[in-house]
């Protein structure tokens, strides 16, 4: 059996999962392979760990009861093929408020000002593309929001009748932040992922994720996809809710990899964010992000979404952004593509491993009934608080 979730053999990881003998989800992490449960009284949540002076410290060093292995846990983790009873991973957030950046890569930003265009209509995408790309140019990643160079491509594109919403979050000098999903409401390794069925052009939104305390410190990163609703979100930017948070719209995971000696922030913004597609039609795709062509940095983006304007007692998870919106076509020519019932997505980095998912419609997809109070109660019950 091999490691479907491509953990690196270094970095220091934490997690959750579920087994067959315990009513709440365990924190876990893995070590030479195997995965072990650290759930105590002390950190009976992934929060809990994450508000810790030193989480790697504490992870490194916590006592651990062995729950299978890695290869096991994460192979049982596909819905499709399943056994409950068995160990399985979930994602690995859980109090955490779950956040995510909008057109935080300038590249991008012509893809949602062509989104909105178009106004959901993929036909007409590649020839506003063609004509907006025309006039400004495709080599926008050293543009910085809000510099004179980045006002000075905001007045072509208001000369040109293009100006948009997205103009103001991605080239000016606030950044946009939204809610991507509620606590505990978020899906991990394995697990299906949701389109409203309403929308007939969709696509994976391959990130990292800064994983931050309370108190605004980012203690790790991990990898996810925040599911696009092209469509829906092209009518109106004020139907982002409806585009961004459906059931099973947001994945993340395999595990948080927790900042130490082997892993910091450098590694973030450096990171090779891969994605890829296959369908059960015989579609593939691929495609990758780099971190470096970020316009905003990690520590601005966590620093947009909470500070002493918002406090997040249970900290949160922040998604940084994509550059990569797939656009070849997907059938007829021209109409771009758009997700399929059945595919499987594969988000990959190499300091973190894969995030695999397969795609279903939100109400198929098994539906979000553990929430907090839940939580709260199963670990009174089990003597954790």
């Amino acid at each position: 059996m091999t490691n479907p979730s491509h953990l690196p053999a270094d970095g220091l990881f934490i997690g959750r999962a579920r087994t067959g003998e315990a009513s709440y989800p365990l924190v876990v992490t893995v070590r030479d392979g195997t995965v072990l449960d650290i759930t105590s009284s002390t950190a009976p949540t992934v929060r809990d760990v994450c508000e810790m002076a030193d989480p790697a410290g504490y992870v490194r060093a916590a006592k651990g009861k062995p729950i299978g292995s890695l290869d096991a846990i994460a192979a049982n983790s596909f819905a499709a093929t399943r056994d409950p009873a068995k160990p399985y991973l979930l994602s690995p957030v859980d109090m955490q408020a779950v956040k995510a950046s909008g057109v935080t890569f300038v590249v991008s930003l012509l893809e949602r000002v062509i989104e909105e265009q178009a106004r959901g209509s993929a036909e007409k995408a590649d020839a506003i593309r063609a004509d907006i790309a025309g006039l400004i140019g495709h080599d926008l990643s050293k543009l910085k929001p809000g510099s004179p160079e980045a006002m000075e491509i905001k007045a072509k594109l208001i000369q040109r009748g293009a100006w948009s919403q997205y103009l103001e979050v991605g080239i000016g000098p606030d950044a946009e932040i939204f809610t991507k999903c509620q606590p505990m409401a978020s899906v991990g390794f394995g697990a299906d992922v949701g389109l409203h069925p309403v929308s007939t052009w969709n696509n994976p939104e391959p990130e990292i994720a800064m994983i931050a305390a309370s108190s605004g410190r980012i203690v790790g990163a991990t990898i996810g996809n925040d599911v696009n609703l092209r469509d829906v979100e092209g009518r109106s930017a004020l139907l982002l809710g409806k585009a961004k948070d459906n059931n099973a719209s947001a994945s993340l995971g395999p595990f948080i990899r927790l900042f130490d000696d082997t892993f910091s922030i450098d590694d973030v913004k450096q990171a090779i964010v891969r994605l890829k597609v296959e369908g059960e039609d015989g579609f593939s795709l691929e495609g990758a992000s780099s971190m470096a062509e970020i316009s905003r940095s990690p520590e601005e983006l966590v620093a947009a979404a909470m500070g002493p304007h918002h406090q997040y007692p249970d900290g949160l998870a922040l998604y940084l952004g994509t550059m990569f919106v797939p656009s070849k076509d997907r059938g007829e020519k021209g109409k771009g593509f758009t997700h399929k019932v059945g595919d499987i997505v594969t988000i990959s980095s190499e300091k973190f491993g894969a995030l695999v998912n397969r795609v279903r419609l939100s109400p198929d997809c098994p539906h979000w009934t553990y929430g907090a109070s839940h939580l709260m109660r199963d670990l009174a019950k089990a003597g954790l608080i």
